[in-house]
């Protein structure tokens, strides 16, 4: 029934705006017929950086990254509630526009970022109702369209989203004070005290309530100007000596989810934002902290029934009405908000067909999506799953257009995986912003990058280290399982097929896992988080 009513939706849906017209964006760029050269990575930036045999507290373990949409700003959030933000510094020398007249080159450094500043965003709480501690790690971040000099920001936990602002304060100091301890300053010379206030001898009541000796150093209250009045007394100055970065929580959005929140997304509206747990996606209005709207609902009248879960949900970048979000089964549901308030409905469905005879007892924890992202046209949704990263096309449902097998060699470790709990690390994905590339984690801090463009070969993998390139080439091969045109070709991109190695040839460590990675929005930079280290790296 639900495969029916997405085969109706998806006949009103082909006539959207991402279905027709020109090529463009991401779309361009996987029709291109030349595929790129692959891409030489070189260490940028660490910041963080552990030294050797240093214990790392669960506290600053990053758990969440994101460049805002200038690629400007850098956002990183930690096991310990704290938002950490970092603002891009080359080309930052130029500051007038005569200074960008007379160059007749353009910039070629890469980005480089500095620490900009940091705030706790969370704290630690308990629900007193359910017995349940609530922890402060950040789980998302999501930045907003900065209004009158000011950075917004959305940041959750399990629980709580709230709204931040972060904008520079000048500290303003009184300046040309008039009374000092030893004189007053006027001009460049010095005036004695005596000269302006003369004071008295006065008596003060001492201990036992009688007359004291003890002169009192304020002025009396008959003291009179003298003729002309004093030419030292002035009024003091205010003035601004300097800025001072201050983060400002805006609004709290709380007690609307039963179960932990996964995802935030912000709207292409600039109004609105979801926020999805196992079993609910609620819409939230920025300006409006004490209502939300829920739009999808998959919790079942019995929850013996239950069987699949939320596990991501994202706004499309330009249609506010349309978002997608993935489930513990390996389908990805595109909605439309315009159909029905409630969406119980998806207007699309992608969901790859198991092979025959493939089923074990791990098929449905492996094939778990994780998370997913969105081209930045919204032509194509990466998703990825415990194996592998696969790209769809929004407008062909019934298969992946590129599979890219990213832990293929560990399958016949399922068992010990799922032993030890690493069968259920999630890890992120994302896409280059010409969408030429994709990128995802690994074990042992390892991250890999692959080509989207049909004919590409490139399959590279690398260290979060220093030298990143301490590594392996990956064979890898491009093979088209159909005869489709050159947009809908699907392909299988094979990662590294020894099982259980590692580049320098040992076992895989487990407990290194490069979980959270970003691309940079306009360049070909990425930044990765391997414990409480942030690395960035430059193409």
């Amino acid at each position: 029934m639900m495969s029916g009513g997405g085969a109706s939706a998806s006949a009103s849906t082909s006539s959207s705006p991402e279905g027709g017209g020109g090529v463009t964006g991401d779309e361009a760029s996987l029709t291109t017929t030349t595929p790129p050269p692959c891409l030489e990575w070189k260490f940028s930036q660490v910041f963080g950086e552990r030294a050797a045999g240093e214990d790392v507290q669960e506290v600053d373990i990053i758990s969440a990254i994101e460049f805002d949409k200038t690629g400007e700003h850098l956002a990183t959030g930690d096991r310990g509630g704290r938002v950490v933000l970092f603002e891009r510094t080359d080309g930052k020398d130029l500051h007038s526009r005569k200074d960008l007249e007379r160059m007749d080159y353009p910039v070629t450094r890469h980005p480089e970022f500095r620490y900009k500043t940091e705030f706790q965003s969370h704290e630690p709480e308990f629900d007193y109702l359910k017995s349940l501690e609530i922890e402060e790690k950040i789980n998302k971040i999501r930045w907003c369209t900065p209004a009158n000099g000011g950075l917004f920001l959305l940041s959750t936990n399990d629980k709580t989203v709230k709204f931040w602002k972060v904008q520079e304060k000048k500290i303003k100091k009184l300046l040309d004070i008039n009374v000092e301890s030893s004189g007053h300053r006027e001009n460049g010379s010095m005036i004695a005290e005596s000269s302006v206030i003369s004071p008295k001898s006065r008596p003060i009541c001492s201990s036992n309530g009688g007359p004291s000796e003890q002169t009192s150093s304020y002025p009396c209250d008959d003291f009179v100007f003298p003729p002309g009045g004093i030419s030292s007394l002035r009024l003091p100055m205010v003035a601004s000596t300097e800025t001072n970065l201050v983060a400002r929580c805006r609004r709290v959005y709380a007690h609307a989810h039963d179960y932990h929140i996964n995802s935030i997304s912000n709207n292409s509206d600039g109004e609105t934002f979801i926020s999805a747990d196992d079993l609910r996606i609620n819409l939230w209005n920025l300006e409006i902290s004490d209502q939300s709207f829920n739009i999808v609902d998959v919790k079942p009248a019995n929850m013996e029934d239950l069987t699949e879960v939320i596990t991501s949900a994202e706004f499309h970048p330009s249609h506010c009405n349309m978002l997608a979000y993935s489930s513990s089964k390996g389908t990805v549901r595109l909605i439309d908000m315009r159909q029905s308030a409630l969406c119980d409905n998806h207007a699309k469905l992608f969901e790859e067909q198991e092979a025959p005879g493939s089923r074990s007892f791990f098929t449905e924890i492996i094939a778990s999506i994780s998370d997913i992202k969105f081209g930045k046209d919204g032509r194509y949704i990466l998703c990825r799953d415990y194996m592998t990263l696969k790209l769809w096309d929004i407008n062909m449902e019934s298969r992946p257009v590129a599979t890219f097998k990213v832990h293929e060699h560990l399958r016949p470790k399922l068992c010990d995986l799922y032993e030890n709990d690493s069968i259920f690390d999630k890890f992120e994905c994302c896409l280059s912003g010409d969408g030429l590339r994709v990128a995802t984690g690994s074990y042992s801090n390892l991250f890999r990058v692959f080509g989207c463009v049909p004919g590409s070969d490139e399959a590279t993998m690398l260290e979060a280290s220093k030298s990143p390139n301490r590594r392996r080439n990956m064979q890898s091969s491009s093979k088209p399982s159909r005869s489709l045109t050159s947009l809908t070709r699907v392909r299988t991109r094979r990662g590294n097929e020894s099982p259980g190695s590692e580049m320098n040839g040992g076992a895989y460590d487990f407990s290194t896992k490069l979980l959270h990675l970003a691309w940079h929005p306009t360049a070909n930079v990425i930044a990765c988080a391997a414990s409480n280290s942030l690395y960035m790296y430059y193409a």
